[in-house]
């Protein structure tokens, strides 16, 4: 729930990230005084070819960079 007396002012962008290998998604969505966050990761392939290390590092550094995202509060007018 959003504090007493707080507005949201910014929320993480979504995140859609398929890689073949894995996909991952996520939203933040504000619904009246809630803001709730959903993802997903699918992983379509159990190993991964080192031939796709760094697409596999990219992968995560994308999913590593979303769960640090935070939204933003305001005080409200």
């Amino acid at each position: 729930m959003i504090p007493a007396g707080f507005a949201v002012d910014e929320v993480p962008p979504p995140v859609d990230a398929d890689f073949g290998f894995a996909s991952y998604h996520s939203k933040t969505e504000v619904k009246g005084n809630v803001i709730s966050y959903t993802r997903s990761f699918e992983a379509k392939e159990l190993s991964v070819p080192v031939s796709k290390a760094e697409e596999l590092k990219k992968f995560y550094r994308i999913i590593y960079s979303d769960e640090r995202n935070t939204a933003i509060l305001r005080p409200a007018n």
